[in-house]
């Protein structure tokens, strides 16, 4: 996938190739081999088909300039102590990476590319130094042309990202940070990066959902706010309005997102348990206001509930997806492959809630990690049917998932711990004989210290649950 490189790059490279180098005099002072001026003159300032042609008709003496071999130093390695000749030979090689594909796989051959390459990444920490940036670029087109998989790849990728992760995260530069997230999209092209990059998801994954819920006017609140309806969302939708994230960025986020979702099957889950992917997705479609955008929001949540139905579905329909989607199907869409990704969802979601029971909507809510007041909160029918049930899901797994939920504070959404305290207090009514498996993972504890909250319906709430135990505590 080949993405114009943005306007700063493109400045930057640009501002370097029209550089007056003295090459001569490089060459005199032994910067350079004049054998290493003939070839970097033979394809400099040439026609690009002219330069091609130089480059594949001598790939291994090309191989030799860039990274060298034992006792023939290439130039980056002998020009090391010349700023200005290492640009230039930076975005040089950038150049014939992008021009001639089969350069890349040649300066793997006998050699190690990356060696004298991975240092300039950590040359400076100044942002005005361009050489990490142009560094960063070479290896990026380097990584994706090549297609390679060895391991001194495996060694370097980790260190290009956490590289970019830093232009995302600590830059208050949009371009940098759109030259970083579009370097992250060449390099997802295929399982192994992909792979790494979710593995080093709190570096790499994290910053990006963050300028996602900046984009979706949700800034600092919790996701509990959108669960609960209560989110405010501040008015401009994506046109760079909102959290100050401009369409462009934004655009190469979700398509690095899309990427990552053909691992849906591995990382799905861990995706939606981490970051509430698809509440923030459903966030963001909703305010969506051009078909490219739509476009891989849909996607991408296509790929994420496909390939785990069991857990993501009911996430789907407990954060109203369903209805969102009629309301897009009203939009005037022209791309044909939105509409179909569009269809397929719906009728996913169709066949879904076909077969759902109440006693699924349940489990998908706590499974989430927030709780509402839905419907089978308050009525005493599902609990009188489904209490026992409910306890002994997946060996317990909806009481442990319930006791992490009262675990934190709230402090954003304090109604979670009321209705938390409500669920408790129904399941002691309805099997009191199961008390000790409440108590086990500390609810009987909990729900003592909430009896002191700053909220009044927590209090009321917990309270009435410790009641039920009350009431059954001579039994034993």
């Amino acid at each position: 996938m080949s993405l114009d490189p943005p306007p700063y790059l493109g400045s930057l490279q640009n501002n370097i190739r029209q550089r007056p180098i003295p090459w001569d005099g490089a060459a005199r002072a032994g910067t350079i081999t004049e054998a290493q001026l003939a070839k970097i003159r033979a394809v400099d300032k040439v026609k690009r088909e002219q330069r091609k042609q130089v480059v594949e008709g001598d790939l291994d003496g090309y191989r030799l300039l860039f990274v060298g071999e034992p006792g023939t130093p290439g130039v980056l390695e002998s020009a090391s102590k010349r700023s200005d000749v290492v640009q230039y030979i930076l975005v040089l090689l950038s150049d014939l990476l992008e021009g001639v594909p089969s350069l890349a796989k040649a300066l793997f051959k006998d050699s190690d590319p990356y060696e004298h390459l991975l240092p300039l990444l950590a040359r400076s920490n100044n942002t005005e130094d361009p050489i990490p940036l142009l560094t960063s670029t070479v290896l990026t087109t380097l990584m994706s042309n090549s297609k390679d998989e060895s391991r001194s790849t495996e060694h370097a990728l980790p260190l290009v990202l956490s590289y970019l992760c830093g232009l995302v995260k600590n830059s208050s530069d949009a371009g940098l940070q759109d030259i970083a997230v579009m370097e992250y999209s060449s390099l997802l092209y295929g399982q192994p990066s992909r792979q790494l990059f979710w593995k080093q998801r709190s570096e790499t994954v994290a910053p990006l959902i963050e300028i996602l819920r900046k984009a979706g006017g949700i800034g600092g609140e919790s996701s509990a706010s959108l669960w609960s309806g209560n989110a405010t969302v501040r008015s401009g939708g994506f046109e760079g309005l909102s959290g100050g994230v401009g369409l462009q960025l934004l655009y190469h986020v979700l398509l690095v997102l899309w990427q990552l979702s053909f691992e849906a099957e591995d990382i799905g889950d861990d995706l939606n348990d981490e970051y509430d992917i698809i509440l923030l997705y459903t966030q963001l479609l909703r305010l969506s206001p051009k078909e490219k955008t739509t476009r891989l929001l849909l996607s991408t949540l296509y790929n994420l509930l496909e390939s785990n139905p069991s857990t993501l579905l009911p996430a789907a329909v407990l954060a109203r997806l369903p209805l969102l989607l009629q309301n897009v199907g009203g939009r005037h869409l022209t791309d044909p492959d939105l509409q179909e990704d569009l269809d397929n969802l719906k009728e996913m979601l169709e066949e879904y809630q076909k077969t759902k029971t109440t006693f699924d909507e349940y489990v998908a809510e706590v499974q989430s990690g927030h709780l509402r007041w839905s419907p089978p909160h308050r009525n005493q029918t599902f609990w009188a049917e489904n209490a026992r049930k409910i306890l002994e899901f997946e060996n317990g797994e909806n009481l442990r998932k319930l006791a992490d939920i009262m675990k934190k504070p709230w402090e954003n959404d304090k109604a979670v711990l009321a209705i938390a305290c409500n669920d408790v207090g129904c399941l002691v009514k309805e099997v009191p004989e199961k008390r000790y498996q409440l108590e086990k993972l500390g609810l009987k504890a909990r729900i003592m210290e909430l009896m002191q909250d700053s909220d009044e319906n927590v209090r009321w709430e917990s309270l009435k649950a410790l009641g039920g135990w009350l009431k059954y505590s001579f039994e034993n």
